[in-house]
Protein backbone atom coordinates (compact mmCIF):
# COMPACT_ATOMS: atom_id res chain seq x y z
CA UNK A 1 0.00 0.00 0.00
CA UNK A 2 0.93 3.85 -0.68
CA UNK A 3 2.46 4.99 2.84
CA UNK A 4 1.60 9.01 1.08
CA UNK A 5 -2.34 8.02 1.42
CA UNK A 6 -3.80 8.74 4.68
CA UNK A 7 -5.64 5.36 4.87
CA UNK A 8 -7.30 6.43 8.45
CA UNK A 9 -8.95 9.64 6.62
CA UNK A 10 -10.13 7.42 3.78
CA UNK A 11 -11.90 4.92 6.50
CA UNK A 12 -13.19 7.29 8.70
CA UNK A 13 -15.30 8.81 5.96
CA UNK A 14 -16.30 5.47 4.48
CA UNK A 15 -17.51 4.72 7.24
CA UNK A 16 -20.04 7.84 7.19
CA UNK A 17 -20.45 7.61 3.56
CA UNK A 18 -20.43 4.78 2.56
CA UNK A 19 -18.45 3.30 -0.35
CA UNK A 20 -20.52 4.84 -3.48
CA UNK A 21 -20.33 7.12 -5.98
CA UNK A 22 -22.58 10.50 -6.03
CA UNK A 23 -25.20 10.52 -8.79
CA UNK A 24 -28.39 12.40 -9.65
CA UNK A 25 -29.59 11.39 -13.35
CA UNK A 26 -31.95 14.55 -13.96
CA UNK A 27 -32.26 14.09 -17.34
CA UNK A 28 -34.42 10.48 -16.32
CA UNK A 29 -35.73 8.38 -18.42
CA UNK A 30 -32.16 9.29 -20.81
CA UNK A 31 -29.08 9.22 -18.98
CA UNK A 32 -27.06 11.43 -21.43
CA UNK A 33 -29.68 12.22 -24.25
CA UNK A 34 -27.14 13.37 -27.06
CA UNK A 35 -29.65 15.71 -28.42
CA UNK A 36 -30.64 18.42 -26.12
CA UNK A 37 -30.07 19.24 -21.92
CA UNK A 38 -33.59 19.28 -19.97
CA UNK A 39 -32.12 22.43 -18.73
CA UNK A 40 -31.68 24.42 -22.02
CA UNK A 41 -32.48 24.46 -25.76
CA UNK A 42 -29.12 23.49 -26.95
CA UNK A 43 -26.89 20.90 -28.64
CA UNK A 44 -24.76 19.27 -26.34
CA UNK A 45 -22.94 17.42 -28.97
CA UNK A 46 -22.68 19.60 -32.17
CA UNK A 47 -21.18 18.27 -35.41
CA UNK A 48 -17.84 18.78 -36.15
CA UNK A 49 -17.00 21.22 -39.10
CA UNK A 50 -15.31 18.88 -41.24
CA UNK A 51 -15.76 19.14 -45.06
CA UNK A 52 -17.44 16.25 -46.43
CA UNK A 53 -15.51 16.15 -49.49
CA UNK A 54 -11.75 15.55 -49.73
CA UNK A 55 -9.57 16.47 -52.26
CA UNK A 56 -6.85 13.46 -52.84
CA UNK A 57 -4.02 13.77 -55.22
CA UNK A 58 -1.88 11.06 -56.36
CA UNK A 59 1.88 12.20 -56.76
CA UNK A 60 3.10 9.66 -59.39
CA UNK A 61 6.76 10.16 -59.35
CA UNK A 62 8.92 12.56 -58.29
CA UNK A 63 12.65 14.64 -58.11
CA UNK A 64 13.92 13.03 -55.21
CA UNK A 65 14.01 9.36 -55.28
CA UNK A 66 14.97 6.26 -57.60
CA UNK A 67 15.30 3.01 -57.85
CA UNK A 68 18.11 2.71 -55.66
CA UNK A 69 15.87 4.06 -52.75
CA UNK A 70 12.46 1.88 -53.80
CA UNK A 71 13.24 -0.76 -56.29
CA UNK A 72 9.54 -0.08 -57.13
CA UNK A 73 9.88 3.62 -58.27
CA UNK A 74 8.81 4.59 -61.34
CA UNK A 75 11.58 6.23 -63.58
CA UNK A 76 10.23 5.43 -67.20
CA UNK A 77 7.50 8.06 -68.66
CA UNK A 78 5.29 4.66 -69.71
CA UNK A 79 5.35 3.61 -66.43
CA UNK A 80 4.30 7.19 -65.28
CA UNK A 81 1.70 7.20 -67.31
CA UNK A 82 0.14 3.45 -66.56
CA UNK A 83 -0.08 4.57 -62.94
CA UNK A 84 -1.19 7.47 -63.45
CA UNK A 85 -4.56 6.18 -65.21
CA UNK A 86 -4.71 3.14 -62.73
CA UNK A 87 -5.41 5.96 -59.67
CA UNK A 88 -7.36 8.34 -62.19
CA UNK A 89 -9.60 4.83 -63.45
CA UNK A 90 -9.96 4.42 -59.25
CA UNK A 91 -11.25 7.97 -58.51
CA UNK A 92 -8.07 9.69 -57.59
CA UNK A 93 -9.32 13.67 -57.55
CA UNK A 94 -6.33 14.22 -59.60
CA UNK A 95 -2.54 13.28 -59.90
CA UNK A 96 0.49 15.33 -59.47
CA UNK A 97 3.56 14.74 -62.40
CA UNK A 98 7.20 14.57 -63.03
CA UNK A 99 8.81 13.71 -66.24
CA UNK A 100 12.11 11.54 -66.23
CA UNK A 101 14.74 11.46 -68.85
CA UNK A 102 16.38 8.27 -70.58
CA UNK A 103 18.10 7.90 -67.69
CA UNK A 104 16.03 7.82 -65.20
CA UNK A 105 16.52 11.66 -63.60
CA UNK A 106 13.95 14.04 -63.13
CA UNK A 107 13.87 16.77 -66.37
CA UNK A 108 12.12 19.89 -67.64
CA UNK A 109 10.65 18.61 -70.63
CA UNK A 110 7.92 20.34 -72.92
CA UNK A 111 7.30 17.81 -75.02
CA UNK A 112 7.60 14.92 -72.14
CA UNK A 113 5.57 16.83 -70.24
CA UNK A 114 2.94 16.32 -73.48
CA UNK A 115 3.40 12.74 -74.29
CA UNK A 116 2.58 11.73 -70.27
CA UNK A 117 -0.38 13.98 -70.39
CA UNK A 118 -2.10 13.91 -73.64
CA UNK A 119 -2.89 9.98 -73.01
CA UNK A 120 -4.38 10.86 -70.07
CA UNK A 121 -6.58 13.96 -71.14
CA UNK A 122 -7.93 11.64 -73.68
CA UNK A 123 -9.29 8.77 -71.40
CA UNK A 124 -9.99 11.44 -68.71
CA UNK A 125 -11.25 14.80 -70.22
CA UNK A 126 -12.45 16.02 -66.73
CA UNK A 127 -9.23 15.61 -64.70
CA UNK A 128 -7.14 18.52 -63.15
CA UNK A 129 -3.50 17.26 -63.87
CA UNK A 130 -0.44 19.69 -62.27
CA UNK A 131 2.99 18.97 -62.84
CA UNK A 132 6.04 20.19 -60.79
CA UNK A 133 8.51 22.70 -63.03
CA UNK A 134 11.59 23.65 -61.59
CA UNK A 135 13.80 25.26 -63.75
CA UNK A 136 17.31 24.44 -62.70
CA UNK A 137 18.74 26.02 -66.09
CA UNK A 138 18.08 28.51 -68.74
CA UNK A 139 16.99 26.10 -71.20
CA UNK A 140 14.22 24.60 -68.66
CA UNK A 141 12.68 27.93 -67.85
CA UNK A 142 12.01 28.20 -71.91
CA UNK A 143 10.78 24.70 -71.45
CA UNK A 144 8.70 25.26 -68.80
CA UNK A 145 7.33 28.53 -70.93
CA UNK A 146 6.20 25.94 -73.37
CA UNK A 147 4.50 24.04 -71.43
CA UNK A 148 2.63 27.08 -70.02
CA UNK A 149 1.88 28.41 -73.49
CA UNK A 150 0.78 24.80 -74.60
CA UNK A 151 -1.85 25.05 -70.87
CA UNK A 152 -0.48 21.40 -70.75
CA UNK A 153 -1.11 21.42 -67.47
CA UNK A 154 -3.71 23.09 -65.42
CA UNK A 155 -1.92 23.86 -61.98
CA UNK A 156 1.84 24.64 -61.36
CA UNK A 157 3.65 24.49 -57.98
CA UNK A 158 5.43 27.36 -57.12
CA UNK A 159 8.25 26.18 -54.40
CA UNK A 160 8.41 29.29 -51.90
CA UNK A 161 11.88 27.67 -50.16
CA UNK A 162 15.81 27.95 -49.61
CA UNK A 163 16.51 24.86 -47.47
CA UNK A 164 19.50 21.72 -47.77
CA UNK A 165 16.51 19.28 -49.16
CA UNK A 166 18.50 16.02 -48.26
CA UNK A 167 22.18 16.89 -49.62
CA UNK A 168 21.30 19.34 -52.14
CA UNK A 169 20.64 23.03 -51.67
CA UNK A 170 17.12 24.26 -53.02
CA UNK A 171 16.52 27.72 -53.70
CA UNK A 172 13.92 29.29 -55.22
CA UNK A 173 15.48 33.47 -55.39
CA UNK A 174 12.42 35.90 -54.78
CA UNK A 175 12.45 37.33 -58.65
CA UNK A 176 12.10 33.69 -59.82
CA UNK A 177 8.95 33.10 -57.39
CA UNK A 178 7.44 36.16 -58.37
CA UNK A 179 8.29 35.68 -62.27
CA UNK A 180 7.02 31.90 -62.48
CA UNK A 181 3.72 33.17 -60.45
CA UNK A 182 2.71 35.47 -62.95
CA UNK A 183 3.49 33.61 -66.27
CA UNK A 184 1.41 30.83 -64.53
CA UNK A 185 -1.77 33.15 -63.89
CA UNK A 186 -1.03 34.49 -67.03
CA UNK A 187 -1.40 31.31 -69.21
CA UNK A 188 -4.65 31.08 -67.07
CA UNK A 189 -3.09 27.77 -65.24
CA UNK A 190 -3.78 27.77 -61.24
CA UNK A 191 -0.61 28.51 -58.53
CA UNK A 192 -0.11 26.26 -56.17
CA UNK A 193 2.11 27.36 -53.34
CA UNK A 194 4.24 24.48 -52.74
CA UNK A 195 5.97 24.66 -48.61
CA UNK A 196 8.44 22.86 -46.41
CA UNK A 197 8.54 24.66 -43.87
CA UNK A 198 7.26 27.75 -41.88
CA UNK A 199 9.66 30.02 -43.92
CA UNK A 200 8.51 29.37 -46.81
CA UNK A 201 4.91 30.23 -46.01
CA UNK A 202 6.40 33.57 -44.86
CA UNK A 203 7.85 34.05 -48.36
CA UNK A 204 4.62 33.32 -49.77
CA UNK A 205 3.03 36.29 -47.92
CA UNK A 206 5.75 38.35 -48.32
CA UNK A 207 6.97 38.31 -51.84
CA UNK A 208 3.03 36.90 -53.77
CA UNK A 209 0.67 37.67 -51.39
CA UNK A 210 1.34 40.88 -48.92
CA UNK A 211 2.31 42.24 -52.98
CA UNK A 212 -0.89 41.29 -54.58
CA UNK A 213 0.41 39.11 -57.50
CA UNK A 214 -0.99 36.14 -56.27
CA UNK A 215 -4.64 35.40 -57.21
CA UNK A 216 -7.17 33.91 -54.78
CA UNK A 217 -8.54 31.48 -53.75
CA UNK A 218 -4.62 30.66 -52.30
CA UNK A 219 -3.89 26.79 -52.81
CA UNK A 220 -1.16 25.53 -50.43
CA UNK A 221 0.32 21.90 -50.88
CA UNK A 222 2.39 21.31 -47.30
CA UNK A 223 5.24 19.26 -47.57
CA UNK A 224 7.12 18.65 -44.46
CA UNK A 225 8.93 15.75 -43.06
CA UNK A 226 11.42 15.75 -45.49
CA UNK A 227 14.92 16.17 -44.84
CA UNK A 228 15.86 19.58 -44.21
CA UNK A 229 11.84 20.49 -43.83
CA UNK A 230 9.38 21.15 -41.14
CA UNK A 231 10.77 17.87 -38.36
CA UNK A 232 8.23 15.39 -38.02
CA UNK A 233 10.57 12.16 -36.60
CA UNK A 234 7.90 11.19 -34.06
CA UNK A 235 4.24 11.99 -33.77
CA UNK A 236 4.17 15.12 -31.03
CA UNK A 237 6.54 16.49 -33.27
CA UNK A 238 3.97 15.53 -36.45
CA UNK A 239 0.97 16.98 -34.76
CA UNK A 240 2.75 20.21 -33.36
CA UNK A 241 4.33 20.91 -36.77
CA UNK A 242 1.34 20.48 -39.15
CA UNK A 243 -1.12 22.12 -36.42
CA UNK A 244 1.33 25.53 -36.33
CA UNK A 245 1.69 25.28 -40.49
CA UNK A 246 -1.77 25.27 -40.86
CA UNK A 247 -3.17 28.06 -38.50
CA UNK A 248 -0.13 30.30 -40.28
CA UNK A 249 -1.91 29.64 -43.37
CA UNK A 250 -5.15 30.39 -41.82
CA UNK A 251 -3.74 33.69 -40.61
CA UNK A 252 -2.84 34.64 -44.10
CA UNK A 253 -6.21 34.13 -45.27
CA UNK A 254 -8.83 31.84 -43.31
CA UNK A 255 -10.00 30.84 -46.92
CA UNK A 256 -6.93 29.01 -47.94
CA UNK A 257 -7.54 25.50 -49.65
CA UNK A 258 -4.58 23.20 -48.05
CA UNK A 259 -3.49 19.85 -49.07
CA UNK A 260 -0.98 17.79 -47.25
CA UNK A 261 1.55 15.85 -48.81
CA UNK A 262 2.14 12.22 -46.64
CA UNK A 263 5.73 12.67 -47.12
CA UNK A 264 8.98 11.32 -45.59
CA UNK A 265 8.63 8.81 -42.54
CA UNK A 266 5.72 10.55 -41.68
CA UNK A 267 3.82 9.31 -44.56
CA UNK A 268 0.75 7.49 -43.94
CA UNK A 269 0.13 9.29 -40.57
CA UNK A 270 0.50 12.23 -41.92
CA UNK A 271 -2.03 11.46 -44.30
CA UNK A 272 -4.57 10.54 -41.56
CA UNK A 273 -3.80 13.29 -39.54
CA UNK A 274 -4.21 15.85 -42.35
CA UNK A 275 -7.60 13.87 -43.23
CA UNK A 276 -8.85 14.20 -39.32
CA UNK A 277 -8.44 17.94 -39.65
CA UNK A 278 -10.85 18.22 -42.59
CA UNK A 279 -8.00 19.33 -45.18
CA UNK A 280 -7.05 17.56 -48.18
CA UNK A 281 -4.65 15.31 -49.29
CA UNK A 282 -1.47 13.58 -51.20
CA UNK A 283 -0.12 10.91 -51.39
CA UNK A 284 1.89 8.60 -53.46
CA UNK A 285 5.73 7.79 -54.27
CA UNK A 286 6.89 11.14 -54.90
CA UNK A 287 6.67 11.91 -51.56
CA UNK A 288 7.82 9.20 -49.64
CA UNK A 289 9.39 5.20 -50.01
CA UNK A 290 7.70 4.20 -46.51
CA UNK A 291 4.17 2.98 -45.79
CA UNK A 292 4.48 3.85 -42.29
CA UNK A 293 6.94 5.81 -39.83
CA UNK A 294 7.40 3.19 -37.74
CA UNK A 295 8.21 -0.30 -40.62
CA UNK A 296 10.73 -0.54 -43.30
CA UNK A 297 7.95 -1.47 -45.65
CA UNK A 298 7.90 -0.06 -49.09
CA UNK A 299 5.74 1.53 -51.46
CA UNK A 300 4.46 -0.71 -54.49
CA UNK A 301 2.39 1.21 -56.51
CA UNK A 302 0.64 4.33 -56.38
CA UNK A 303 -2.73 2.33 -56.78
CA UNK A 304 -1.83 0.93 -53.51
CA UNK A 305 -1.46 4.76 -52.01
CA UNK A 306 -4.70 5.45 -52.99
CA UNK A 307 -6.80 2.31 -52.23
CA UNK A 308 -5.67 2.84 -48.69
CA UNK A 309 -6.19 6.46 -48.98
CA UNK A 310 -9.97 6.01 -49.98
CA UNK A 311 -10.53 3.38 -47.52
CA UNK A 312 -9.24 6.26 -44.55
CA UNK A 313 -11.41 8.75 -46.33
CA UNK A 314 -14.57 6.13 -46.06
CA UNK A 315 -13.52 5.58 -41.83
CA UNK A 316 -13.28 9.64 -41.52
CA UNK A 317 -17.05 9.46 -42.80
CA UNK A 318 -15.21 11.92 -45.65
CA UNK A 319 -15.92 11.29 -49.65
CA UNK A 320 -13.21 11.60 -52.19
CA UNK A 321 -14.10 14.54 -54.27
CA UNK A 322 -14.52 14.35 -57.96
CA UNK A 323 -12.10 15.55 -60.64
CA UNK A 324 -15.21 17.63 -61.89
CA UNK A 325 -15.62 19.20 -58.77
CA UNK A 326 -11.99 19.54 -58.18
CA UNK A 327 -12.28 22.68 -60.40
CA UNK A 328 -14.49 24.66 -58.07
CA UNK A 329 -11.93 23.58 -55.32
CA UNK A 330 -9.10 24.93 -56.89
CA UNK A 331 -10.60 28.15 -58.28
CA UNK A 332 -10.03 27.58 -61.61
CA UNK A 333 -12.50 28.03 -64.96
CA UNK A 334 -13.29 24.42 -66.37
CA UNK A 335 -10.88 23.34 -69.15
CA UNK A 336 -12.92 23.82 -72.08
CA UNK A 337 -13.12 27.40 -71.24
CA UNK A 338 -9.10 27.76 -70.99
CA UNK A 339 -7.99 25.89 -74.15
Amino acid sequence: MSNKINWDFVERRGKKDGYYAVWKPYGIPEIIDPYKSVFADVDVMPKWEIPEKVAVSTAITGAFFGKNSNPNQLVDNESIVKSAEECLDAGATTVHLHARDKNGFNILDADLFRSIVDPLREKHPEALIDGCMVATRQEEWENMNTVLERKTLDAVPVNTLAAFNGDSMFVKPPHVMIEKTRRIQEAGLKVELAVYTDADIDNAKRYLIDTGLLKKPYVWVLLPALPGCSPMHNPNQMISGLRRMVETIYDIDSDSRIMVCGAGRASSYLTMLAMLMGLHVRVGMEDTIYKWPHKNDLIKSNLERFLATKELAKFAGREIMSQSEYAEWLGVSPRSVRV
